[in-house]
């Protein structure tokens, strides 16, 4: 349940950098942000095209969780020394490397697609490489966002940046259908190739600023160490651990409807490019939506029991999906977006009990761990997915998945100490 676990810990990052940015730099950040927008409009078009084509051309639920293993798996081995390369060396230089990478990958498709030469299975190596320039890519823009922004406008900006993305992402499959209608693959895919150029502009014309060197004794701290002492604090903190146990279990539970949705909507219910579009559509407006309403609500008392509560309705639209009459796309649009609305919800409401229940100074720590946890725990649910589809068939895998969901949330409920962590006690000005 944690689609958006990234930008949070990036919220929480920003808040206890030191780093100083003036007006000036403020105004080359939004230069530069504009572009990074385009570019993520056209990597969303592209990733529908590519997961369509996919889909359409193996009819294959195996194959489907292949292609989400081949990409999370090297983004997770990457980002082990990614952000120390975001750290070390010109920002500038490795965003351009990463993205002009990426580009020339969608130019060689292009080529593959223009000379008949694609194979599904090519697809891999190229999400493979993909993801590991983003793995690249996202921890740098990351770090840049404190150097350019004022600290006042660090909430304001991540807000908007927030609400930003999701409607992209609204958007993106719409545009994906459409070019697909009317272009053949390799035509829809220059539109990457152009957003980049796009995306490229501003980078090359702002100026980064500088950041502060590492310290000699936190270079030496190592990453075992520190790992070891997040989980430290886990234990301490009474059902904080379970919390997080909990949601790494759930993202795993989640893994047969976030790998195989394509295939259940091309093979078990016959359905276009188009449907396709407007059900990625609706997920992402529930997102939307449920975006706005944790902006707009400023407190939420009972964190748990909402989050228990999001869990269990999100859970009921999955198995839901089990009953769907062939080619009845209104209930799955209504079911998608629903469970769209509660990942904002549950996310908030995740973080802000980490934020007031962790220390200060060992919230990144804590964050990683859960992160850690989550993107690990991806691959092996994708690849069982899609074997458990060829043995039990999709409909029963999801109203499995789905009614271990609302076991697991229950058991952890009554039987645990998570409860405590609605307590008014706040740990996270303990000193460390």
């Amino acid at each position: 349940m944690k689609t958006y676990a990234v930008y949070i810990k990036e919220q929480v990052l920003f808040l206890i950098m030191e780093e100083t940015a003036d007006k000036s730099s403020f105004k080359s950040y939004l230069f530069f942000w504009s572009g990074q927008l385009a570019s993520i409009l056209g990597s969303s078009v592209v990733y529908f095209v590519l997961l369509w084509w996919l889909v359409d051309e193996t009819e294959s639920a195996v194959a489907l969780s292949i292609g989400s293993v081949s990409y999370f798996v090297p983004f997770i081995l990457v980002s082990l020394i990614a952000g120390v390369v975001a750290d070390r060396y010109d920002r500038k230089k490795v965003i351009f490397i990463a993205d002009s990478l990426q580009a020339f990958s969608t130019f060689i498709m292009i080529l593959f697609f223009s000379y008949g030469i694609m194979e599904y299975w090519y697809l891999y190596f190229f999400f493979a490489f993909r993801s590991t320039c983003q793995a690249f890519h996202q921890p740098t823009q990351n770090a840049i966002i404190p150097t350019m922004v004022p600290k006042e406008k660090l909430s304001r900006i991540n807000g908007i940046n927030f609400l930003l993305t999701g409607f992209i992402n609204i958007i993106g499959p719409m545009i994906g259908a459409t070019l697909l209608i009317f272009l053949t693959v390799e035509q829809a895919l220059w539109i990457d190739i152009i957003t980049y150029l796009i995306a490229i502009v501003p980078l090359l014309l702002i100026k980064i600023p500088s950041f502060h060197k590492e310290t000699e004794d936190k270079k030496r701290e190592s990453m075992w160490k520190e790992f070891k002492s997040g989980f430290k604090i886990l234990t301490t903190i009474p059902g904080l651990l379970v919390l997080i146990l909990e949601g790494t279990f759930i993202n795993f539970l989640l893994q047969p409807i976030s790998t195989l949705l394509p295939y259940y909507i091309r093979v078990i219910h016959n359905g276009s490019v188009v449907d396709f579009a407007l059900i990625s559509m609706s997920f992402n407006v529930g997102i939307f939506i449920g975006g706005i309403l944790t902006t707009l609500k400023k407190e939420w008392k009972y964190k748990v029991p909402v989050m228990i509560l999001a869990t269990i309705i999100y859970a009921i639209a999955y198995a839901l999906f089990s009953f769907v009459p062939t080619g009845f796309f209104i209930l799955i649009m209504l079911y998608i977006a629903i469970q769209g609305f509660t990942l904002p919800i549950y996310n908030a409401l995740f973080y802000t009990i980490l934020q007031s229940k962790v220390p200060s100074d060992k919230l990144g720590r804590i964050t990683s761990i859960d992160n850690t946890l989550s993107c690990i725990i991806i691959p092996l649910g994708s690849i069982l997915a899609g074997a458990l589809t060829v043995i039990i068939g999709i409909g029963p895998l999801f109203f499995i998945s789905a009614s271990l969901i609302i076991i697991v949330d229950v058991v952890v409920y009554l039987f645990t100490k998570i409860r405590l962590l609605d307590s008014e006690e706040d740990s996270s000005q303990e000193p460390g």
